[in-house]
């Protein structure tokens, strides 16, 4: 019973004390913040306070709650200060007298521009692995390493052409798919779907559709005018290559 009573009285404390709201972008972010964890458990007190209602709770409190001098916690408060991940900055109170409050408006300024510069490094990390994966698919399908003149090539369709690396990709197996192992070929290709404004591997399966219900349009239209037994069906081509390329 009295070990049940003492569990309950705890859990009503627990609730009592309410909850601190801190976004996970600050845990997972303060090293890049140039934070350490001192500094980080003084920024989740004030926040603490702060959502409790005091805007500018009492260092000497704050220093008794972290176990520190309160010399110590005004250098680490000076310290977030000039780390720019907050301020302190007059307000006026509901009688209109100011007031000093903490602001922490730099620091959410700062996660924005970690969280923008991630998406870079990442989108630079899929382009290169995209682009990685090209010069890998090549090697694949003509089973044999690239020369520096086939890499040149290569370069130039991804830094100078601007083509995207899974269009690059579909034209080789349409090359591999003609029994056409040739950089030539491809490009030839590449030229052809240019010339359509051709960019997307949607854009190709559209452009496919629609060459094949125009090869069904042709047959129906044969068998319906033609004499002979074996009507002539439109062969499509990508190239104008006749589809047996070596390799170049």
């Amino acid at each position: 019973m009295n070990g049940d009573g003492g569990m309950d009285k705890t859990f009503e404390e627990y609730l009592k004390a309410g909850q601190t709201t801190i976004s996970n972008l600050i845990l997972r972010n303060y090293p890049s913040l140039g934070l350490d964890e001192a500094e980080l458990v003084l920024l989740m007190e004030l926040m603490s306070e702060q959502q409790a209602g005091s805007l500018f709770p009492s260092i000497e409190k704050t220093a008794q709650r972290m176990g520190k001098e309160i010399k110590e916690v005004y250098q680490m408060l000076h310290g977030l200060i000039e780390k720019k991940v907050m301020q302190i900055v007059s307000v006026p109170d509901e009688d209109g007298k100011s007031q000093d409050v903490y602001r922490f408006d730099l620091l959410y300024e700062k996660l924005e521009i970690l969280g923008k510069r991630k998406q870079q490094s990442e989108g630079q990390n899929n382009r290169k692995a995209a682009q990685d994966k090209v010069y890998s698919s090549i090697e694949v399908e003509f089973g044999r390493p690239l020369s520096p003149i086939e890499i040149e090539t290569i370069d130039s369709w991804l830094h100078q052409d601007n083509y995207a690396p899974d269009l690059i990709i579909l034209a080789l197996r349409e090359a591999v798919l003609n029994q056409a192992y040739s950089l030539k070929y491809i490009d030839k290709i590449l030229l052809s779907w240019e010339r359509q404004n051709i960019k997307t591997a949607q854009d190709v399966e559209r452009a496919k559709q629609k060459v094949r219900f125009k090869s069904k349009k042709g047959l129906f239209e044969t068998k319906d005018n033609s004499q002979s037994d074996k009507p002539a069906i439109p062969l499509y081509r990508w190239s104008d290559n006749s589809g047996q390329g070596g390799n170049e």
